[in-house]
């Protein structure tokens, strides 16, 4: 059986990179088509497949401003003959389909989110742009947004990562799917007996993950924050956090791990598709205090491995700091592992070869 792997783009590792590398052990002989690639960033998994780009990875500066590229996704797509192949999995989270393949084919796409840009991040997304700019830019979105819809009708079979997605998949795409969470590797994590007087975060500094609330929050509370991650944010958060606000740079998984183990909790304040990281603090033995919503709820269990808040404002942050603090004996960190023992990586290949072998 021949197999073919489409992912939106490949310039670094992030959620989505680690589920490729997932379908990659799955099917190690499998060719990968991208529109963007950068070897330098993806793992020695990924890279060890033949991999071929589509027409966006020629234009200039393409692994910086892909995203300005996305109108020319569709037609670079299009231009992918995959009908020699059997199976196709295309990896969804920027365009991923629409490419042709023949009518013996059989596509599986695993979506990590309806494009959101084209749906209800949409006016965040143009919030960068001048108002010219945004009249040509919310043109090509609209039309964009038509070719996702018909494009999704042509797959096979839908797998969403978390619940949620699959609601926003049913509310966009009027199709229905599967979820299957995506998962961790519990063996690059461990339950640490020497925790520290901090609290964490690990994310990207952009407006959606809402690290401001945490940042307002610990303000408040003048309790140590580590915040790990980069993005266009950083200078701006650095400028409003007090000294109890530490930001960190540099720092590798090894390192990471080593945060996350000894960490009072993980904060979580945005809504996210699922989140990966509130699942590494968990095979930590660490629980996770998050904002009530998005993929979260398919991994959180409040008061045994972790603690929602239900407003995204720092007061209601603090409250539920507070409350972890005066309740923290009742989160054991064998019982708080053991809560996620089913999103291993083994058990995420065989759920996904089931349903393969199921429907081929």
């Amino acid at each position: 059986m021949k197999i073919a792997i489409v992912h939106y783009w490949l310039i670094g590792m992030r959620g989505g990179e680690k589920v490729l590398e997932n379908f990659c052990k799955l099917y190690p002989q499998a060719d990968i088509y991208t529109n963007v690639y950068n070897s330098n960033k993806v793992s020695d998994i990924i890279n060890s497949h033949k991999i071929s780009t589509t027409f966006i990875n020629k234009l200039p500066f393409s692994d910086k401003l892909y995203k300005l590229y996305l109108p020319l996704m569709p037609i670079a797509l299009r231009l992918l003959n995959l009908k020699k192949y059997d199976l196709i999995i295309s990896s969804e989270s920027g365009p991923a389909k629409g490419f042709i393949v023949s009518k013996h084919s059989f596509h599986l796409c695993y979506c990590h989110t309806p494009m959101r840009y084209l749906y209800d991040m949409k006016a965040e997304y143009l919030n960068g742009f001048n108002s010219l700019s945004k009249i040509f830019i919310n043109f090509f979105l609209d039309r964009l947004r038509i070719w996702d819809i018909n494009s999704s009708k042509k797959i096979d079979i839908i797998i969403a990562n978390s619940s949620f997605v699959a609601k926003r998949i049913k509310e966009n795409w009027l199709k229905d799917s599967t979820v299957i969470h995506p998962s961790i590797n519990f063996d690059d994590f461990y339950i640490s007996n020497d925790k520290k007087e901090y609290y964490l975060i690990i994310s990207e500094l952009v407006k959606y993950k809402r690290i401001d609330i945490a940042i307002n929050a610990f303000n408040i509370l003048d309790k140590k924050l580590y915040i790990i991650g980069k993005g266009p944010l950083l200078e701006k958060y650095k400028k409003v956090s007090n000294k109890n606000i530490i930001f960190l740079d540099n720092i590798d998984d090894s390192k990471k791990s080593i945060y996350l183990s000894n960490c009072k909790a993980l904060i979580f304040p945005g809504i996210e598709d699922f989140g990966i990281v509130p699942l590494e603090a968990m095979a930590s033995g660490r629980p996770v205090i998050a904002y009530r919503g998005g993929g979260i709820l398919d991994t959180l269990q409040e008061g045994s491995n972790g603690v929602f808040f239900d407003k995204q404002i720092p007061d209601s942050l603090v409250n539920s700091i507070k409350y972890f603090e005066k309740n923290m004996k009742q989160f054991d960190s064998s019982k708080i592992k053991k809560s996620i023992k089913s999103f291993s990586n083994e058990n995420f290949i065989k759920r996904i070869k089931n349903i393969i072998n199921e429907n081929t």
